[in-house]
Parts: structure tokens; sequence; C-alpha cells
């Protein structure tokens, strides 16, 4: 039986999709790396057989072992690591987002499909049960025409602590949460071109060395190096009329403790990803449908099966790193507008 040989960069994010990765029959762990060596033999430990560790990504994607890399790493070397893999004959998959620019995204993106390895976004949220099953309704046409969507990503004190990367330029809230909420709803939407982005975003909390992972309290010397967004949210139209509004907070005073969210809003049915349920009006009467969706695998189990399947079965693959692109340069739109104070056009 043919197996895939994956390399894992990065022992943060890169831990789920390596376990998804060694749960497929066809999927096997090969090596890691990471800068922290304790960290390569921890999740070593886990592993049903010895892997190879590298602190040097470079060395790891020369690896002719290795027939994919995952890249899990910090917003800022996603695109560097992958295109190391990439020009070495690798497969690549990519965690979100897909880079700390737009610019840099593009360069991956050509370069992967000009190199035709197989390259895929990690994308849980997407792959998740609730979502998938939304996307079934959606392909049959259950909502009628989807006409607006409202999706989010609040927390009331959950900003990172444990890697400047995440609070750094080329960090911060929009690109770690916004993004899997931008990314599934888009994609319900039928993946529409955006034309036009009006957004607002800054940092209220976190330069302040408040709102960090459960009301910790960071030195001085990590949160006065705070360069990103804890907040953003906006509006971007599409180019079939279809608007959505988008919103992410790593902190907040809601009373919340976390929460993502979508809602759809169709001609014919609406729905709310959680709790999972669906809206409708049947002989002038309004349903509220409570759905619990059939248990498959989990999203990143979902995520490493695809990536296999469209390895050595030839599948065409549903979340490219293309995507991850057009994600980015709404993301950015969004960021930018909110730097100019104006709208930000894409067509």
């Amino acid at each position: 039986m043919q197996v895939v040989r994956t390399g894992i960069v990065g022992m943060g994010i890169g831990r789920n999709n390596g376990r998804s990765i060694e749960a497929n029959p066809r999927g096997e762990v090969t090596a890691l790396c990471d800068i922290l060596p304790e960290r390569m033999k921890e999740f070593a430990a886990e592993l049903a057989s010895p892997v190879k560790m590298y602190e040097d990504y470079k060395e790891m994607c020369q690896d002719p072992d290795i027939d994919a890399v995952m890249v899990g790493t910090p917003n800022q070397w996603h695109v560097p690591i992958a295109l190391e893999a990439i020009r070495n004959g690798k497969h690549v998959l990519v965690t979100k987002p897909l880079a700390d620019s737009e610019e840099t995204a593009r360069v991956l993106v050509e370069e992967a499909e000009d190199a035709g390895v197989i390259n895929m976004m990690s994308l849980s949220t997407r792959f998740s049960d609730p979502v998938m099953y939304l996307d079934g309704l959606c392909q049959e046409g259950f909502f009628g025409d989807l006409y607006y969507a409202h999706a989010r990503a609040l927390r009331r004190s959950r900003i990172p602590d444990w890697s400047l990367g995440f609070i750094e330029e080329g960090g911060g809230a929009f690109r770690d949460m916004g993004v899997h909420v931008l990314d599934a709803c888009w994609s319900l939407l039928s993946k529409p071109k955006p034309v036009s982005v009006l957004g607002v975003a800054g940092a209220k909390f976190g330069p302040r060395g408040q709102g960090y992972w459960d009301f910790r309290q960071p030195e001085p010397d990590f949160y006065t190096r705070y360069a990103s967004d804890d907040y953003g949210g906006g509006f971007i139209v599409f180019e079939n009329g279809v608007g959505m509004q988008v919103e992410s907070f790593w902190a907040c005073h809601q009373g919340i403790v976390g929460e993502t969210q979508i809602e759809l809003f169709g001609t014919e049915a609406g729905a709310k990803l959680r709790p999972l349920t669906l809206y409708r009006t049947v002989n002038n009467a309004p349903q509220d449908i409570t759905v619990d969706p059939p248990k498959k695998v989990e999203g990143f189990s979902e995520v490493a099966d695809h990536f296999i399947a469209c390895i050595l079965d030839g599948v065409p693959c549903e979340a490219p790193l293309r995507d991850g692109l057009e994600v980015q340069r709404m993301m950015e739109a969004l960021l930018r507008s909110a730097q100019i104070g104006k709208e930000v056009r894409l067509d």
C-alpha cells in the first residue's frame, strides 16, 4: 500500500495535523522540525514509529524520504518553508492563513501551481462536520439564493502569549481567528469573487498588556512589541451582489468565553452554525430546526484524509492554496481599509 510520508514543521498546530495524518492508514509522519528539540521529542513519543528530527527546515525539505510537508508555524514563516518544500518537489499542506501578506501569498501560489505539486490549505473550520453539513444543503439548493452572511469569531480574553509571531507585524486576531470564519463562510457562499471591502481594525487591549490568554499578564518586554490587530471587522461585497459582514476579536468586554458563528440568509431558508439551526417558513408558519449533524471525524482528520486522497488518488483538491490567496486578499483589504479609512476595491 502506498503511504504519504510527511514532515511536520512547527510543533504547535502542526501536532493536530500530524496526529490526523498518522491516523490515516495511508499517512505516515516521517520527520519533525522545530527550533525547540524538546517539543519534537514530546510529539515523537506519541507516534507509532521513530521519526527523524530537524531544527533546520531547509535540511528537512531536502530529505528524499519525505513526500509531503505540513507547515504549522507562525504566519511569517509559512511562505519561506512552503516554497522550500515545493522547490524540492514536495506536496504541501499549509495552516491558515496562507501568508502574512497578499504579495508573499501570491508568490507561493504561483510557484506551487507551476511545480504541479498538490498544494492545500489546512482549514479545520471549513472541514468541520457542521460546516460540511451546511455545504451539502447549499449544494442541494436548500437555501435558495444566498444573498447575505454574517461571520464572527469572538473571545473575551484570549490573545496568544506564547509566541511573538502572533502579535508582531503579519500576525493579529484577524489572520488568526477571522480567517477561519471568513474562509468557511466564503466557501458556503460558493466562493464568489470579492469586489470591495470596508473595514475597521486596531489594538485596544494587547499593547496595554490586557486581554491575554485566560487573563494572564505577560511581561512588558512581550506586550510592548505589539504590532498587529486585536480586533477587526468589516463588510465585503461580492461580484454577484452578495454581502458578508465579518468580525474577529481576540479580546473584548462581552459575556462570552469564546464563540465562532456563521449565519446564512437565503431566499428559501437561513441557518446558524452554532448551535446548528435551520430556519424556514412552511405554510406561512416559521420553523426553527435544530440539527445534530452526523459525526464523521473532526476537521483536522477531514483535512488529512482529503490531502492524502489528492496525492494518492488524484482527487481534485477542494481547498487549494489559491483559495488561501483569495481569503488573504480579503483579509489584507479589510486591514488596509482600516488603515486608510476608506473602502478598498479588489476589482
